[in-house]
């Protein structure tokens, strides 16, 4: 709780107080009025302060102005009947400030959901300078230095381990309680916590440009980035509070002058200046103008503790509506990753194979080559290999502990003149040869990731009525992907302005009110990012110019969050439509009971603090979102 909210809440119990006790002391006249005159202005001096300045302002028509016309209103109306009835008056400003202690808790709440994020911001970097270690502002850090990162320390910087091995902790980035491990030559991004040993980075970024920092900057600016519910009640309350003001006036004046004057009847000034001024504080869309923002705001706040960044309300609003769902494959459903999946018609042991492959292929930076090291798991002597030809679009040819060996597609085995046995499995073949025999091929593929199967599945449980894949891959290679993971359409061989072609048809042709997410995670996404409904990019391994063009962005690359932020987002459009209908639906009766002299002060009460604590509660319930 911060100070401000402990000072109200001392002020709410305080007022609270007197006017219990002022109920038990038999007070009359002046003396009477003084007395409840303290707890009036200890509860309320700041919204008749705020209602001044409005005027002064000339921006009038605002609740502070509603409470101070009410409740003043009410003081005068006692006075003149000399009823020495000011507990409604007090009463009504009191559970006003209870209700703004509510909504000011519940904003601190989201806030410090949001802030547990904001906890990632580094303090310093520590750079090694003749043997020892130096804080220094993460800014003046410059590509390339290394820096050092010791147990419990965050990660200030995005870069590659050069030197040493621990756990991550990555909950704040990803919302992911299973701590990550590292190693010498894996990238780390800044944000993460390290948890056990002693790191050395090579940082690959500066400061303003890693990922922490882009971070930061999304969630600070993401609240200035309004839904279309948003500005709705924003200009339903600018023109529905003068209405009020002006019917309230109306109330007060027009009876007792229609009784008067066509009647012939009394005035009664006081019935009337009492039902307007109960009509002025069942008027007061606190409930409207404070939860609204807020069920977004908290909306946002449960999305980016579960690791999901959404830029702005306005794009919680359009994912809540999403039907059709278009995925990049590469780096997006699977992992980008080639690896050795298998070894087939092998006349070797298969570790024989690789261990040829992989040697033969050292000298070579290209994938293929770094997954086959992968496969052979062991430091690789160079000295055993020599003689190395590389085959330009077939392979290379070297020779490994004096055997030589050769390694490639079908082209090369038909140059060399070696029968080879056709590969079934999709994939990229690499054909051996041992000393001109044929000796088998191994099978590398991109690995499907894990929960692509289940989000694809999970999409349709949640509503979704299409899932494309878009990818420049083989039409065999993306027809297999696609099968495997139930997508109901796929285009293959595609270059990247043929993926913003595909969009735009699918846009054309989809249902009105249906909205099309577009998922992806390379630098050639960022068009197509830009273009659909809804632009998600996997924010850990994803490009910056992905990251910078999409509306969503998920820090774990796990398609299962992108189920995780439509079920998070229509739960919020529910909350914020269940306050509208509550808060607009009990206004409307209770005015119209008010108008009528059928609701009292009490009743008012209930419709405007009442019903802005509940839609305030109810506006909560958007950060929880794990069970989603």
């Amino acid at each position: 709780m911060s100070k401000k909210q402990k000072k109200m809440l001392i002020r709410i119990i305080a007022a609270a107080i007197l006017l219990i006790v002022l109920n038990f002391i038999p007070a009359t006249g002046i003396v009477r009025f003084i007395l409840y005159l303290v707890p009036y202005l200890v509860i309320g001096y700041d919204i008749l302060l705020k209602a001044l300045k409005g005027i002064k302002n000339h921006q009038v028509f605002d609740e502070n102005f509603l409470m101070a016309v009410a409740t003043v209103g009410a003081i005068a109306l006692a006075l003149y009947d000399r009823s020495g009835d000011y507990t409604e008056a007090v009463a009504v400003m009191l559970f006003y400030q209870v209700g703004e202690w509510f909504q000011s808790y519940a904003v601190g709440k989201s806030r410090r959901n949001i802030s547990e994020l904001m906890d990632i911001r580094p303090d310093y970097a520590n750079v090694e300078r003749d043997g020892r270690l130096e804080k220094v502002d993460p800014d003046e850090v410059e590509i390339g230095s290394v820096i050092v990162v010791q147990p419990g320390e965050k990660v200030p910087i995005d870069g590659i381990i050069i030197e040493g091995s621990s756990s991550l902790n990555t909950s704040a980035l990803t919302g992911e309680s299973l701590p990550r491990d590292a190693k010498a030559g894996d990238e780390i991004i800044s944000g993460c916590i390290n948890m056990t040993g002693v790191l050395k980075i090579q940082t690959t970024k500066e400061f303003g440009e890693s990922t922490v920092s882009k971070i930061l900057d999304l969630v600070e600016n993401a609240s200035s980035r309004k839904s279309r519910s948003e500005d709705f009640i924003s200009k339903f309350a600018r023109i529905y509070t003068p209405a009020v003001c002006y019917a309230a006036l109306a109330l007060a004046f027009l009876p007792p002058l229609v009784r008067m004057f066509a009647m012939g009847l009394p005035a009664d000034w006081g019935t009337w200046i009492y039902r307007a001024l109960t009509f002025l504080v069942i008027s007061c869309p606190c409930a409207l103008v404070i939860s609204i923002p807020l069920s977004f705001f908290a909306g946002i706040g449960g999305a980016s503790n579960a690791g999901i960044l959404v830029k702005g309300s306005n794009y919680l609003e359009t994912l809540s509506q999403t039907k059709i769902v278009v995925f990049d494959k590469t780096g997006t459903l699977t992992q980008g990753v080639f690896e050795v999946n298998g070894i087939h018609h092998n006349e070797l042991e298969d570790e024989k194979l690789i261990e040829y492959a992989a040697l033969a292929e050292s000298a070579s930076s290209h994938p293929i080559s770094r997954s086959l090291q992968k496969a052979y798991g062991k430091e690789i002597d160079r000295g055993r290999v020599t003689d190395i030809k590389e085959i330009s679009g077939g392979g290379v040819i070297a020779k490994v502990d004096g055997v030589e060996v050769a390694a490639g597609n079908d082209k090369l085995m038909n140059q060399l003149g070696i029968p080879y046995i056709n590969c079934h499995s999709v994939g990229t073949i690499i054909h051996m040869a041992i000393n001109g025999t044929y000796a088998g091929h191994i099978v590398i593929s991109d690995v499907i990731k894990p929960h692509s199967k289940e989000a694809v599945r999970e999409l349709k449980t949640a509503g979704v009525r299409q899932t494309v894949m878009l990818t420049g891959d083989a039409r065999k290679v993306a027809d297999q992907v696609a099968s495997e993971l139930g997508l109901d359409d796929v285009y293959s061989e595609l270059l990247p302005e043929d993926k913003v072609n595909k969009v735009e048809e699918l846009l054309k042709n989809k249902p009105e009110n249906a909205k099309l997410a577009f998922v992806g995670d390379g630098i050639n996404d960022a068009p197509v990012l830009g273009r659909a409904d809804i632009g998600i990019a996997m924010g850990a391994m994803g490009s910056d110019a992905a990251i910078e063009a999409a509306d969503v962005v998920l820090m774990d690359d796990d398609p299962l969050k992108i189920v995780k932020a439509i079920r998070i987002s229509r739960k919020c459009l529910r909350i914020v439509y269940q306050n509208i209908i509550f808060a607009i639906g009990i206004k409307l009766i209770c005015l119209v009971l008010g108008a009528l002299g059928i609701a009292n002060m009490w009743l008012a009460i209930f419709a405007d603090v009442g019903v802005m604590i509940i839609a305030v509660l109810n506006a909560i319930r958007a950060l929880f979102v794990k069970k989603l």
